[in-house]
């Protein structure tokens, strides 16, 4: 971690971790105090000061552990991609229609196409954090198997995962659709019990003035009883305090947690009134549309030679 003080209240820039004090900051950009000043619609701030609070704002979240030469050069698109629905050709001869059974179908995809239509343009601001979202370390965060996206970083690295069976130490991996990553369950935080490890390395022995009750006398005082388990059989999970709220898996991951792996099922995507980038902010709203427009201009045209040499591994369809 770069900055060790990420989770400051003074800027209170959300991050991709469940921090108390992270989720603090979430909820003064979200409908707290600091939710006023990103509202730009009648904020005296210049436009290129509106752009570029949007940026540090997006990028906080989005990428503060990625090199902004980096982040610029190889996890933007070029151009957002066109999520329109495609309009339907309707036959002007209905006997040909109604004779191939595509009448039905059609008026199915004109009503659809309507009700998108009516909802409005999907968000596809959003889409230009995609490439992101395709990172190993972020994947590992997004199906709640760490605490924060720099915990993700460090089970990589440290060689708990494992991608499609092989050990993989590349937390810059971008994931292609059908990769599965496994998580060593012996490195997630969730399945350890904090209180009973401290108690085994603190070697604590029981209390000398408690009374000892022998089985013996249990066995006589209660005949009919049952002697409970002293250890549950099921694996202990603690949650992160604060972060109910705010657990979720995307759409575009297929989550198994019995086995500690999941799957990259395709890349996220939006249609109208939804986008499946996971962001604290509006995903058709100013923040991401001024962010858009601030990389839309800065980030680098050409790539040398060289610098295709340093891409990140960018796994193509079918894990190629």
């Amino acid at each position: 971690m770069r900055d060790a003080n990420i989770f400051a209240f003074r800027k209170a820039m959300p991050r991709m971790s469940w921090s108390p004090r992270n989720l603090y900051n979430l909820w003064r950009r979200s409908c707290g105090a600091e939710a006023e000043a990103i509202n730009f619609t009648r904020s005296p701030k210049t436009l290129f000061q509106q752009r570029w609070i949007s940026k540090a704002l997006v990028r906080a979240y989005h990428g503060d552990f990625i090199n902004e030469k980096i982040f610029k050069r190889w996890y933007l698109p070029d151009t957002l991609p066109d999520v329109r629905p495609r309009q339907h050709a309707l036959s002007s001869n209905g006997d040909l229609d109604a004779f191939a059974g595509r009448t039905e179908q059609l008026e199915r995809a004109k009503k659809r196409a309507y009700d998108e239509q009516k909802k409005g343009l999907a968000p596809v601001g959003s889409l230009m954090l995609a490439e992101v979202e395709r990172r190993i370390d972020v994947f590992i965060f997004r199906c709640c198997f760490a605490h924060s996206v720099y915990e993700a970083r460090r089970l990589v690295i440290h060689g708990s995962v494992l991608l499609n069976g092989k050990k993989h130490t590349d937390a810059n991996t971008r994931l292609a659709p059908g990769d599965m990553i496994s998580v060593d369950p012996a490195a997630i935080r969730f399945l350890q019990n904090p209180e009973s490890s401290k108690a085994e390395s603190e070697g604590e022995q029981p209390s000398d003035s408690e009374p000892k009750i022998e089985p013996s006398d249990l066995s006589q005082s209660m005949p009919s009883a049952k002697l409970a388990p002293t250890k549950s059989s099921l694996t202990p999970f603690n949650l992160p305090p604060y972060a109910s709220p705010f657990i979720f898996i995307p759409a575009y991951a297929e989550v198994s947690f019995p086995t500690c792996s999941a799957i990259y099922v395709r890349h996220p995507t939006a249609r109208p009134g939804y986008s499946e980038i996971p962001t604290p902010y509006d995903a058709d709203g100013e923040v991401i549309r001024l962010a858009w427009e601030w990389y839309s201009k800065m980030r680098p045209r050409t790539r040398s030679k060289s610098q295709m040499a340093r891409e990140p591994e960018n796994r193509r369809v079918g894990g190629h």
